[in-house]
């Protein structure tokens, strides 16, 4: 526990920081603590130490884990790509998604949400450096596509989400950042019901300081709070 003890304690130190540097509170930001590849034990080792949102990039991983924190206060998160035969099992356990990217994977969750009986929170995942590898949709069809989004009847729009480019140094994001705050600004002026989209994702582990300083009120960290892992 000493180590995922003293990476939270860092991680929390540089949020501070950097949230008061863009003249904001700590609590305006919320840690989403990867768990790719990490084992449940030590998924409990950071919620016995405060961690209360949790992220995982496949669906077949929060089926797995989630069961062993049922009595717990942790909120999952779907970061990663979902396919449509997967969104039954997260649209049931997590409490957002942030990679929605197509109306047919926004109306399938909005199909299951229904059957649910849930109102299902999402963000519009926004490929904003353009990058043939990524997922999402580019920064000049977010307008658009939000209002799309927006008239499903199970579907809560919250906000936008990206994935910067990996860089050597984080201020090389930083105008990735400042395009996706521009981004969220847009579509909650064209947005007529937009007092629940206030989220903006970005940032991780090598940048997420820079991303806070731009305007993040999520930011995604693994590698921060639970050390080099498994690419796998």
């Amino acid at each position: 526990m000493c180590v995922i003890s003293d990476n939270l304690r860092k991680i929390e130190e540089r949020i501070g920081l950097a949230a008061a540097k863009s003249g904001r509170a700590r609590q305006d930001v919320t840690l989403v603590a990867v768990t790719k590849t990490v084992g449940i034990d030590e998924i409990k080792e950071a919620v016995e130490l405060g961690v209360t949102h949790v992220g995982e990039n496949r669906a077949q991983e929060i089926v797995l884990k989630q069961p062993a924190f049922a009595d717990q206060h942790v909120n999952w998160h779907m970061i990663g790509h979902l396919q449509t035969n997967k969104v039954k099992q997260v649209v049931e356990l997590a409490c957002m998604i942030h990679s929605v990217h197509s109306i047919k994977l926004a109306a399938e969750i909005d199909k299951v949400a229904y059957k649910l009986n849930k109102i299902m929170d999402v963000l519009i995942e926004i490929n904003i450096a353009k990058e043939q590898s990524k997922y999402g949709i580019y920064a000049e069809d977010a307008i658009i596509f939000s209002k799309q989004i927006s008239t499903f009847n199970n579907i809560r729009l919250r906000g936008i989400m990206c994935v910067a480019p990996f860089v050597e140094k984080a201020e090389e994001n930083r105008k990735y950042f400042q395009k996706m705050r521009n981004v969220l600004i847009d579509i909650q002026r064209e947005n007529t019901d937009n007092s629940y989209i206030n989220c903006l994702s970005m940032g991780m582990t090598g940048d997420f300081e820079v991303a806070i300083e731009e305007g993040a009120t999520i930011i995604r960290v693994g590698t921060g709070v639970f050390g080099e892992r498994s690419l796998l």
